[in-house]
C-alpha cells in the first residue's frame, strides 16, 4: 500500500470519527428547544460573527486534535471547513429527522436553526480524534501541546470554555438561576469557580492535566493559569450571551450575575480542557 493510499485512508477513518464526534457532542442541543427559537429570532450578523469565531477555533484545534497531523496553517483551514461541513451536514440530517425542520419553513428559518446547530456540531466534529481516536493520534497531540507555550494553554482553556458554556448559554434555567441570586450568591459562585479550576487543572491528578511550571510559586501559577484561565472563561461567557441577545435590555447587575452563573460551567471547560480537547 503506498504513501497516498494510506494517508487517505487515514484522512477517511479521521472524517468517519469526525462525523461520531458531532453527533455525539452535538446532540443535547440539537434535542434543545430553546436552540431551535434562537435559531430562527438570532440576529443574522451576531450568527455569522459566532459562525466565523468559532471557524477560527476551529483552526486552532486542527493544530491540536485534526482529522490528521498537519504541517501549516493551510493544511488547519482546510480541517477547519472540513470540521465546519460536517457539523452543518450532521445538523441538517438529524435536525431533519427530528421533524424540528419541516419542508414548510422559510428558507431564513431552515438555515439559520441548521447555521446555529453546526456550531457545536463542528467542534464536536474536530474533537472526535480526541475522543474516538488511537494511541498514536494521542501521543502526537501530547507533543503538541507540550510545545504549545503559554499562548496554547490560554487557548486550550478558551476552546474548552467555549464548548461548555454554548450547551448552557441558551437555556432559561441560566436565567433563572441569575435572576435569583443575590450578589452573595454571585460572590461565592465566583470564588468556587477559581477554586474548582485551580484543583482540577494541577491537583486532583486527571489524565492529562497540568504540572505546576517548574520554579513556580502557587501565587504565579494561580495568576498566570488560575486566575487568567477564570478571566477567559468569563469573556468566552460575555461573548455566547452577547451572540443570544441575553445581555439586550438588561442592568448591568443582572449582566453581572448571569456572567457569573454562565462562568462556572465554562470555568469547568477550561479546567477540563486537555480532558476533552
Amino acid at each position: 500500500m503506498n504513501e497516498v493510499t494510506v494517508t487517505s485512508e487515514r484522512y477517511a477513518i479521521g472524517l468517519a470519527r469526525a462525523f461520531g464526534g458531532a453527533i455525539i457532542f452535538g446532540l443535547p442541543l440539537l434535542m434543545t428547544m430553546e436552540m431551535w427559537s434562537l435559531g430562527f429570532s438570532m440576529g443574522r450578523g451576531r450568527l455569522l460573527l459566532l459562525m466565523g469565531f468559532t471557524l477560527a477555533v476551529l483552526v486552532g484545534l486542527s493544530y491540536f486534535s485534526g482529522f490528521e497531523k498537519t504541517f501549516s496553517l493551510k493544511e488547519d483551514a482546510m480541517d477547519a471547513f472540513a470540521a465546519f461541513g460536517v457539523g452543518v451536514i450532521t445538523s441538517a440530517v438529524l435536525l431533519v429527522v427530528l421533524a424540528v425542520i419541516t419542508f414548510d419553513m422559510s428558507w431564513g428559518d431552515i438555515v439559520g436553526r441548521v447555521a446555529l446547530q453546526s456550531v457545536p456540531a463542528s467542534i464536536g466534529a474536530m474533537l472526535g480524534r480526541k475522543q474516538l481516536g488511537d494511541e498514536q493520534d494521542m501521543d502526537a497531540e501530547e507533543e503538541r501541546k507540550r510545545e504549545a507555550g503559554y499562548g496554547g494553554e490560554l487557548f486550550l482553556m478558551l476552546a474548552g470554555a467555549l464548548f461548555l458554556a454554548f450547551n448552557m448559554a441558551p437555556t432559561e434555567e441560566m436565567i433563572l438561576i441569575a435572576f435569583q441570586m443575590t450578589p452573595w450568591h454571585a460572590l461565592a459562585l465566583g470564588v468556587l469557580s477559581l477554586g474548582l479550576l485551580h484543583v482540577f487543572v494541577y491537583s486532583i491528578g486527571f489524565s492529562g492535566q497540568e504540572n505546576r511550571p517548574e520554579g513556580g510559586t502557587f501565587l504565579s501559577t494561580f495568576l498566570h493559569f488560575t486566575l487568567a484561565g477564570y478571566g477567559v472563561a468569563l469573556l468566552v461567557s460575555l461573548y455566547v450571551l452577547w451572540s443570544f441577545g441575553r445581555t439586550d435590555g438588561v442592568s448591568v447587575a443582572e449582566i453581572a450575575n448571569m456572567l457569573v452563573v454562565l462562568g462556572f460551567p465554562a470555568s469547568l471547560g477550561a479546567a477540563t480542557a486537555r480532558l476533552v480537547v
